[in-house]
């Protein structure tokens, strides 16, 4: 019965997608193995299945199945999920990474409540609640932190500075992130990073470009940071491309296989305002012609990409520091789901720079190659990029293939970290922390020392190192 009724709803299925489009009819054969498996399981399984919870299951294989970057949302996903797009969410406000088992505070954000109740950068969270934290991994760590606004979290933290451990209470409240912040570095030249393209990211982003304006009428150059950005929202990217572009120039173009996903998106207000208005038309007409340096590295994905690539083929500006990750792809968000709180994020286009070229599992070549430090890059070997995820689209014949020294690189960056460990932990370095790279804008920030200089005429340490990562370009059709 339950595979006949399954079936029988497919066939309808199959009639009203036939009838809707032109698009393939469904495959009624293997729809009704689907059914059959699905029967089978919950009939002989060894213990009783939630039903519910094997569809949700199928969906999420099928999904995953596609790309990397392709997912299906419900319940607390799907919250967090439009948490991470809206730059906004309810918790303690802190920016975390995860050390030897601990949760690290890498910053709190200013204004939130961790800022308010004294946390630094450095302190070491032990306990959530009543919960230790080793064995929690990040995500885990995330969720037992946030919370409903007005709600209180208990967090233990371990000051190694001054060697003690104390109780932190804390009441949870919305905290919304900036993900631009900007200063000017010496007279005449300016830096401003964007980490993350959010909703509120292109109006951020202007109202920080006025600031240095302010600061700095007769600006001689600028430096725009897109390291580590792992991209985000599509309409964000082209905005902030426009600031720099003239109007009405081919910021990206897109091609899928439904008619919505092949578009040219240009440097215009109809394709990045939300609210009908130009949010870039009270910039200083100079935005359009000083001198720009854009910094990218391995870590620099998606719309990172875009703006990197818009810029570069428009030669708008010099691309400097390494190769990119080279996600080529768009994500939409198809939210016209049956059931409530539910989503599909599911790749619908490949994206191409107004050269036409596509940088999927290849990424954004710089024009300078720079090193992380002076002595050059020891842990980029260790950041994935596109072509080291399973499934990743494949952007030509060969592009599939194991690169053998980037293979090799990572395998000698992995023991350079193991051993900068094991002699932290010597007794007599116990105190002296494992080297890390410096802050983005501090003043030993290399590749921003680097992307100054090439600004002011002054000799760049370029990379004699690094080694292009090749893919095969197919143009769009």
């Amino acid at each position: 019965m339950a595979v006949g009724a399954v079936a029988g709803a497919l066939a309808t299925m199959q009639l009203q997608a036939t009838a809707r489009s032109a698009l393939s009819p469904l495959p009624l054969e293997d729809m009704q193995q689907l059914a059959a498996v699905f029967d089978l399981v919950k009939r002989s399984y060894v213990e009783p299945v939630d039903e519910k919870k094997l569809i949700r299951d199928a969906i999420g294989g099928m999904v995953s199945g596609l790309d990397p970057h392709s997912a299906y949302f419900e319940g607390q996903a799907y919250k967090e999920f439009h948490e991470g797009i809206s730059g906004k969410f309810t918790g303690v406000g802190i920016q975390i990474e995860m050390e030897e088992g601990l949760v690290k505070v890498v910053s709190p954000i200013e204004g939130s409540p961790a800022f308010r109740a004294g946390l630094q950068t450095g302190d070491l969270i032990t306990r959530i609640d009543e919960t230790a934290v080793k064995g929690l991994n990040m995500d885990q760590a995330i969720k037992r932190m946030r919370g409903p606004s007005g709600s209180k979290v208990l967090l233990t933290v371990y000051r190694k500075a001054e060697n003690r451990t104390f109780p932190v209470t804390i009441i949870r409240e919305e905290i919304k992130t900036k993900s631009v912040r900007s200063k000017v570095m010496e007279p005449g030249y300016a830096w401003i990073r964007v980490n993350q393209f959010q909703e509120p990211t292109l109006r951020d982003f202007v109202e920080q470009l006025k600031e240095i304006f302010r600061a700095e009428p007769n600006l001689k150059g600028l430096v725009l940071d897109l390291r580590n950005d792992p991209g985000g929202l599509l309409d964000s990217a082209v905005g902030i491309s426009a600031a720099f572009l003239p109007k009405d120039a081919v910021v990206v173009s897109t091609n899928g296989q439904i008619a919505e996903s092949r578009s040219v998106l240009k440097a215009s207000p109809m394709f990045y305002s939300r609210d009908g208005s130009d949010v870039l038309a009270g910039l200083p007409a100079l935005i359009k012609s000083v001198p720009v340096v854009v910094l990218v590295n391995e870590g620099s994905a998606s719309a990172s990409e875009i703006v990197a690539g818009a810029l570069k083929d428009h030669k708008r500006a010099i691309i400097m520091g390494s190769q990119t990750f080279g996600k080529g792809s768009v994500q939409s968000e198809m939210a016209r789901l049956p059931m409530p709180n539910t989503s599909l994020k599911i790749t619908t286009a490949r994206y191409y720079t107004p050269s036409g070229q596509s940088i999927q599992a290849k990424g954004i070549l710089p024009d300078i190659p720079v090193d992380e430090t002076a002595e050059g890059s020891p842990y980029a070997a260790l950041r994935l990029r596109e072509a080291d995820l399973d499934k990743h689209l494949i952007n030509g014949p060969e592009a599939d293939k194991k690169d053998a020294a980037r293979e090799k690189a990572r395998e000698e960056a992995l023991k350079k970290l193991e051993e900068a460990n094991a002699k932290a932990k010597d007794a007599k370095d116990k105190d002296k922390p494992v080297a890390r790279l410096p802050e983005y804008g501090a003043p030993d920030d290399f590749p921003l020392q680097q992307a100054l200089n090439r600004l002011k005429g002054k000799p760049v340490v370029a990379s004699k190192t690094q080694v292009e990562r090749k893919a095969d370009e197919p143009k769009p059709n």
